[in-house]
């Protein structure tokens, strides 16, 4: 009873943290990658458009942007239209809607692990708390990310190949047409989403193949099975080649089929273009991302690994002795093989890879709960769940990049106030030392030119003064030669660390603000000024409007 009441309670939760909303930015793909591509598409807003998305080269798939950040956007965009929500469409709707439909999506994975918890010996309630108290589930599976989507299509995979016939004990059964067509049609959309997706699919249909192979001629056997798969893949990927060439090929510039999978694999193969986005040691998935993630489970799930290695030669239970009879397949500890293995396998092969970045290990979480819930280690580690999913939550869905998104909503209303429409105010807002500022959130019409904005990035302290003194006098030539009724405004929003920097260009700033909390761990404040009267402001994202040059 207390763990249903735990799950009941953290599903509450998951939800009210949706609508609050979560003001950690977790990385910029969360938003380049759909609802800044759908939100241009939809609503017709100023947006950037992101390399994955350029017409001639497109490694993205259109489908699952246009089934979340599209059908969210769509949905408020009509309740607008019919006056049902006049001025619906605005900061926090459209940062909400596509976060709240991926959190309704989110409990695909709470039905899987209710489903697969007997087949592998776990207790429901205590893997259903589990999933639903991490920090993960909180935080990576009610945000954007394909790898979100990668999770649930893993999840579902793991629940059509797992037997839900009785005991793992039971005769070993046919396979299901219905199965066979839902298996290949969540492979193919699991490719196109992410190609990455094969390193998690491979285990799973190696153990349904083997499962079925009833017959003395195994590797025949298999091979049937898998050509069972090919009806339902092939529908599948002519959908997904369909959508993809119908948005990518414009009149202007026709580019033929988008095979957004190739695409994809043919930039990331290439260790140049990988070098761009960070190269990292092979063993960072295992020994830091992993730890990152799970804490504990993930020390937990290696302890495990290295036992059964010692006492268990064959850790894949359909592996056969014999061509005539087959080896049961108890679940332990032959099924906490098989849940390692289902964990171990992808996290190796996506190591193979130079670029190693946390979130792509979240689909791991299914068989980690089912792991411990099984082995019953829940209660030893109680506490120590508990503190690691409390930090990691307030650490990346409050303080990561924490001001960015309210600084947004305020520079949006500030826009869209009476006075400054009633003038036509311009905005010139640079942002530096930030994570890419999703533009979509201003909610600033493509036919109205009333914002610029510049992101410098980690730019250093001269190319930043240099911008700065350009922006000063651009803005105000063009205030003056432009339209000398029409005022111009320029903010600079930096964090906390970065204001001492700024003032060194000799700027003058006033009714400035400071949005807490907000931690950039690419420019961290100094221990001595978080234990000093500065501590807030250090971290902190300050807006800071400039006014004129500082005469010196």
């Amino acid at each position: 009873m207390a763990a249903k009441i735990c799950w009941g309670s953290l599903a509450l939760l998951r939800i009210v943290w949706c609508l609050l909303p979560q003001t950690g930015y977790l990385h910029p793909d969360e938003f380049f990658q759909s609802p800044e591509v759908m939100a241009g598409d939809i609503l017709d807003l100023e947006v950037y458009h992101p390399w994955e998305f350029v017409s001639s080269s497109p490694c993205r798939t259109v489908v699952f942007p246009l089934i979340t950040s599209g059908v969210a956007f769509w949905v408020i965009k009509s309740l607008q239209q019919l006056g049902i929500w006049p001025n619906s469409i605005n900061s926090y709707t459209l940062l909400v809607s596509p976060r709240l439909l991926l959190t309704a999506f989110s409990f695909t994975l709470d039905y899987c692990v209710f489903q697969l918890s007997p087949f592998w010996g776990a207790d429901q309630w205590s893997a259903l708390a589990l999933l639903a108290g991490s920090y993960v589930t909180l935080i990576f599976y009610t945000r954007t990310f394909a790898n979100t989507f990668e999770g649930l299509l893993f999840a579902l995979l793991l629940l059509l190949v797992s037997s839900r016939e009785g005991t793992c004990t039971s005769a070993i059964r046919q396979a299901n047409p219905v199965v066979n067509s839902f298996i290949g049609f969540i492979t193919v959309a699991g490719f196109f989403n992410r190609p990455t997706f094969l390193a998690f699919a491979l285990l799973p249909l190696l153990y349904w193949t083997g499962v079925n192979a009833t017959s003395p001629q195994k590797i025949k056997t298999i091979t049937n099975h898998l050509l069972k798969l090919v009806p339902s893949a092939a529908f599948t990927a002519v959908i997904f080649i369909t959508a993809d060439t119908l948005y990518f090929t414009s009149a202007e510039s026709a580019t033929g089929l988008s095979i957004t999978p190739f695409n994809f694999l043919n930039y990331n193969l290439n260790p140049h273009n990988l070098a761009q986005h960070g190269t990292h040691p092979r063993i960072t998935h295992f020994a830091v991302n992993g730890v990152m993630l799970f804490g504990i489970l993930h020390i937990s799930a290696i302890s495990s690994g290295l036992k059964i290695l010692k006492r268990n030669i064959h850790p894949f239970p359909w592996i056969r002795a014999d061509n005539r009879r087959p080896v049961p397949v108890p679940v332990p500890p032959e099924g906490s093989c098989m849940l390692l293995a289902f964990y171990f396998v992808p996290l190796a092969l996506l190591s193979l890879f130079n670029h190693q970045e946390p979130r792509f290990l979240i689909p791991l979480i299914l068989p980690l709960v089912l792991l411990t819930a099984q082995q019953n280690k829940v209660l030893k580690w109680k506490a120590v769940i508990i503190i690691f999913n409390i930090f990691g939550a307030l650490l990346f869905g409050c303080l990561h990049q924490g001001g960015l998104i309210p600084c947004l909503f305020h520079l949006e209303q500030l826009i869209h106030s009476p006075k400054s429409l009633h003038h036509q105010a311009h905005y010139t807002l640079l942002f530096t030392h930030t994570y890419m500022p999703p533009r979509f959130l201003l909610n600033m019409s493509k036919k109205e030119a009333l914002v610029k904005l510049i992101d410098v990035a980690g730019a250093e302290e001269k190319v930043l003064c240099q911008t700065l003194g350009e922006l000063a006098y651009n803005v105000t030539w063009e205030d003056k030669e432009t339209d000398t009724e029409r005022t111009c405004h320029c903010f600079v929003i930096a964090p906390g660390p970065m204001r001492t920097t700024i003032q060194k260009c000799q700027f003058l700033f006033k009714n400035e603000i400071l949005i807490f909390p907000h931690l950039t761990m690419e420019d961290p404040p100094q221990l001595s000024f978080l234990l000093s009267k500065k501590w807030k402001s250090e971290l902190g994202l300050y807006i800071l409007p400039i006014v004129e040059l500082e005469t010196v």
